[in-house]
């Protein structure tokens, strides 16, 4: 029989594949389930874990391009003086410095200040309301191959905006990726490669404050494997189908959704 431990494993598990990729907020669900549940939390190590599970589903749906970038950056680490034929590498860069600088500066004010259901409120409609505006204003002209230096910096500041909770780093980059005129689909890929590297340097931050911490919090060896597998097969998942859904579909749906979660939360948080 499966342990309250592992049912809520699995749940955070499919909840953090999920929403760290629709632009709904990863942080809005991850603190409102558990506090509408009543759950304590799973600790420092189950985060790491099913952070672990996303970036895992990054790096593998992605392999292909996450193969021509490293080529690329050897190549320009053995010639510097030739720059890469791709405008994606740079931009990958560029577009990862203002999250580690403004996360260095400001998490934990965030995380110990801002980290609440009543935040959400005003985030999630706000930032939705510009999501749906740059969906329906975008020119839709541009794919991938066009990305720039420029365009990396400024979806990297919007990206910065993330740490604040019900932002959602695939919303903010989205809605700036939809500004600079790429389609749908290629400014959801955009946003997923350019935070694979601010995931796992978050991961990494957390394994680093595990590894410092005085306690031996490990959590049992099932609700970890649980919160591993079902947020990289939950995310991998994401992934796939909302790249095929943008095809042909556009944005409102998770615009609505935002707006309809923060009504929920409002109602819960006044009654």
């Amino acid at each position: 029989m499966p342990t309250n431990a592992s049912i809520q494993a699995l749940f955070l598990g499919i909840l953090q594949g999920i929403t760290e990729f629709l632009p709904i907020s990863s942080s809005a669900h991850l603190i409102l389930l558990p506090w509408l549940a009543g759950w304590e939390a799973m600790g420092l190590t189950f985060d790491v874990v099913v952070h672990g599970g996303t970036l895992l589903a990054l790096v593998i749906y992605f392999r292909q391009q996450w193969k021509e970038i490293g080529k690329q950056c050897l190549r320009f680490l053995m010639n510097p003086s030739v720059p890469p034929q791709s405008g994606l590498l740079g931009a990958l860069v560029v577009g990862t410095l203002p999250a580690i600088l403004v996360g260095g500066l400001f998490e934990g004010f965030i995380e110990n200040h801002l980290r609440t259901p009543g935040v959400t409120v005003l985030t999630l409609p706000l930032f939705g309301l510009l999501l749906g505006w740059a969906d329906h204003q975008g020119s839709q002209s541009r794919d991938l191959k066009s990305i720039r230096l420029r365009d990396g910096l400024m979806v990297g500041l919007a990206q910065a905006l993330a740490l604040i909770p019900g932002v959602s780093r695939s919303g903010v980059t989205i809605t700036a990726i939809l500004m600079l005129g790429l389609n749908r689909a290629d400014a959801a890929r955009f946003s997923f490669l350019l935070g694979t590297p601010v995931i796992a340097l978050a991961t990494i931050s957390r394994l680093y404050l595990l590894w410092g911490s005085a306690s031996n919090e490990t959590g049992s060896f099932l609700t970890l494997l649980v919160g591993v597998i079902f947020s990289f097969v939950s995310g991998f998942l994401c992934i796939k189908y909302l790249l095929r859904f943008l095809q042909t579909r556009t944005y409102l749906p998770f615009v609505v959704y935002r707006f309809l979660l923060a009504a929920c939360i409002f109602v819960l948080l006044v009654l």
